[in-house]
């Protein structure tokens, strides 16, 4: 049975709700489809905001062969199947437009078999992502690809959605579930589907129901994404290896990007560790460095690693603390006045202005802005 989100997922560009900063008036991507332009894209942004849905409408303004794949279970011999459907017509070859779904997934080497297709023009790609593409994806394939970021939908947006649905609910269940569902459409109406399949009646009690059964399926970026991520660290910070592990487990169990893992080692090694064992850093990254080499399921074992050494060790939060109170001063003083002592003499005239002068390598001279002489950040 076709679920609700796909009966009444928008055909074109008038029944679209949001991204007005892309679908617009004479906006990007309304100008792209609406004047037939050939070109490879990524849209970033959060699930359920409408990347599949711009581009099916994409490629139906092209009259494009569409193919959608999603790189958690696609291949090279996915990519291969789609280059060697035959021409059809004699009017010449139909643009192939290829859909791939959490882009991110696709390791380097899939990336680099996909890269000549895309040069050549034999596959229009247009990648959806959550995670940032500048991490994720190689630049050889960036660099032939523009990036549309999408937005969470707003709450006026979100109630537009759920009256699309035509299932009569009262104003506090729809209020709670466009709460719920943080911006996310996709989820608004699987969960508001489900709970009338359930119970047939809409009610927040109901809706509540629903969400903790069994019928809904592991969310990446719903509430349990960031109470589990936040328990991970703060069993780390709190040197709690048995507890990390714990919840490392249940992200990986529950099918989170086991790269988003290994970024969030990598910024606790600096936030959290610091200057009390600088080599952290240096651990953490060669955790992510491994996740991107090995993949799932064997990089468990190197975040495992890696959340055990990082829970062990010493913390030290004062170059975090001293950066973000050095931040504040830039923020409230705005661009003071650098001492003329360690200003570069580039030219005659900076030298003539004394830029520079008696400048020592290993001076004990203060060398903050005069505003700032007093201020000691890093304690």
């Amino acid at each position: 049975m076709e679920p609700l989100a796909s009966k009444i997922r928008p055909r074109n560009l008038e029944e679209f709700i949001g991204q007005e900063h892309l679908v617009g008036k004479n906006k990007p991507l309304r100008i792209a489809i609406e004047n037939k332009h050939l070109f490879s894209f990524i849209l970033w942004g959060p699930p359920g905001v409408g990347k599949t849905t711009l581009a099916k409408i994409y490629a139906s303004s092209l009259g494009a062969d569409f193919y959608d794949l999603s790189a958690v279970s696609a291949g090279k011999e996915d990519i291969r199947n789609i280059v060697n459907v035959p021409k059809q017509g004699k009017l010449g070859e139909k643009p192939r437009v290829l859909f791939l779904d959490e882009i991110h997934r696709f390791n380097k080497a899939q990336q680099d078999y996909l890269l000549p297709f895309v040069e050549k023009g034999q596959i229009t790609l247009i990648g959806a992502t959550t995670e940032n593409p500048s991490f994720e994806v190689i630049p050889a394939l960036l660099s032939r690809c523009r990036v549309f970021i999408l937005n969470e939908l707003s709450e006026t947006e979100m109630l537009k959605i759920l009256e699309r649905t035509k299932i009569k609910m009262p104003a506090d269940a729809k209020k709670w579930l466009i709460a719920m569902a943080n911006g996310d459409a996709r989820q608004a109406i699987t969960v508001l589907e489900n709970t009338q399949s359930l119970y047939g009646k809409i009610s927040v009690e109901n809706l509540k129901n629903a969400i903790q059964s069994k019928f809904l399926r592991y969310d990446k970026k719903g509430e349990e994404h960031y109470n589990i991520i936040s328990a991970f660290i703060k069993s780390m910070r709190a040197s709690q290896p048995d507890a990390a592990l714990y919840y490392l487990a249940r992200m990986i169990d529950g099918g989170e990007d086991p790269k988003f893992i290994a970024r969030r080692m990598v910024i606790f090694a600096s936030e959290d560790i610091g200057l009390a064992q600088p080599t952290a850093l240096v651990v953490a990254n060669e955790v992510f460095r491994s996740v991107e080499i090995i993949g799932l399921p064997e990089c468990a074992e190197n975040l495992a690693h890696g959340a055990a050494y990082l829970s062990r060790c010493k913390k030290d939060r004062s170059a975090y603390d001293a950066y973000f109170a050095a931040l504040a001063d830039v923020k409230e003083f705005g661009n003071l006045p650098v001492p003329l002592i360690i200003r570069n003499p580039v030219t005659k005239l900076m030298k003539k202005l004394d830029y520079g002068k008696g400048y020592e390598s290993y001076t004990k001279e203060n060398l903050l802005p005069e505003k700032l002489k007093n201020k000691k950040y890093l304690k």
